[in-house]
């Protein structure tokens, strides 16, 4: 095969993208208020974010961040292991291992960091991780990187998931679930996972980015509302840019995984602490994510009152009880139209398309928030209705 030069790839790649609709836009927000944000210049009513429970703008996490960057400046200024790890974050990771139930807790500065810090860590050459064919790109990549042997089963299909880790025989094996898929939006069947896991000796890691905050008791989560806790599930991920409104990510295990983790993951052991002032913000809004059950209730409410109004009007929702809610359309330029047109009429939605998803399954992934009002359901819907039958 002849040489390709940079310029040649770069160019045959661009052509590609054209040719399948799967150009990708960068478009900037320059303010954001509760649900609605400016953005390109325009004002519009924002149903892609991951706001949950409408705590971005928290004004005790605002306060918080405020008096803690008077106090400690703005940078994390080392790794944790060289003099990194503030009082700040020391503090967090004990009230979200307290909050959440497990032993002990670790801050990471992203989900996808931590996805790799995991499978980096803990996996090698002869071991197997066993995962979901619809979980987030980090874990798979994740994998890859430790260059263990991966294997992904049909979504939700237990009984291939049970095959392929019974027929693996060296090593560890490690099962990895997102907790809500965040493209689909529906719950893993977590109890039949920790089962098969226990049944097989298999460490399960579930990652629940898109749970923790919104589902089970105060806000615990996929793995608390399915009755499980550490002794099922010994190593968890929470994500902070999600339901808790903010950024960075924690794994939470026994003593000996964490210290494994950071005695061993690079992408903990060689990056600059995330800023003492953020973890202090994240300390608020942990809180509020536990106490404030109302915002839990207006968020289950407003799903419901979407879900039965777009079953109302004909509108192909997949199933999912949770705030992601996937309007599957199919063809790349067809969602692309779609999510255009209801920028037009007022709405930010954005148009999902493979590679996030599976070819032939491009979608409208419609994301709601406590920071909706019902006017501002029934608005969406009326524009759905309008727009997609067309």
């Amino acid at each position: 095969m002849p040489r390709v030069s940079p310029g040649e790839r770069l160019a045959a790649a661009a052509r590609e993208r054209v040719a399948r609709d799967a150009v990708r836009r960068l478009h900037t927000v320059s303010r954001r208020e509760g649900a609605r944000i400016e953005i390109d210049g325009r004002r519009l009513l924002d149903f892609s974010g991951n706001d949950y429970l409408g705590l971005a703008a928290n004004p005790a996490a605002v306060a918080a961040l405020r008096e803690a960057a008077a106090a400690h400046g703005v940078g994390g200024v080392a790794s944790h292991l060289v003099c990194g790890h503030h009082a700040e974050h020391a503090a967090l990771e004990r009230e979200l291992a307290d909050w959440l139930g497990w032993p002990r807790a670790l801050v990471l500065g992203s989900g996808f960091a931590a996805n790799l810090a995991v499978l980096q860590s803990l996996l090698g050459r002869d071991d197997l991780c066993l995962q979901d064919r619809l979980n987030h790109a980090s874990l798979i990549d994740g994998a890859r990187l430790a260059g263990c042997v991966l294997r992904r089963y049909p979504h939700g299909d237990i009984e291939t998931a049970a095959r392929l880790l019974a027929a693996h025989e060296r090593g560890l094996a490690l099962l990895a679930s997102d907790g809500v898929f965040s493209m689909d939006g529906d719950v893993a069947p977590l109890r039949e996972l920790a089962a098969l896991a226990a049944r097989e000796d298999a460490l399960l890691y579930i990652d629940d980015a898109h749970g923790v905050g919104v589902l089970g008791e105060r806000g615990r989560g996929s793995v608390a509302a399915a009755g499980l806790g550490p002794r099922e599930v010994p190593l968890l991920l929470v994500t902070f840019g999600k339901a808790l409104g903010g950024y960075g990510a924690a794994l939470l295990g026994s003593d000996a995984l964490i210290d494994h983790l950071l005695q061993t993951a690079r992408p903990y052991i060689y990056t600059t602490a995330t800023p003492p002032a953020l973890a202090a913000a994240m300390r608020a809004n942990l809180r509020a994510a536990r106490d404030d059950g109302w915002r839990r209730e207006k968020l289950r409410a407003h799903i419901a009152r979407f879900r039965e109004g777009a079953a109302r009007r004909g509108l192909p929702l997949l199933p999912s009880d949770t705030p992601i809610q996937p309007l599957v359309l199919g063809d790349n330029a067809r969602t692309l139209a779609a999510s255009a047109a209801l920028d037009v009429a007022g709405f930010r939605v954005a148009a999902i398309r493979p590679p996030s998803v599976p070819e032939g399954s491009a979608r409208l992934r419609i994301t709601l928030s406590a920071a909706h009002a019902e006017a501002d359901i029934d608005a969406l819907l009326v524009a759905l209705a309008g727009i997609v039958e067309h």
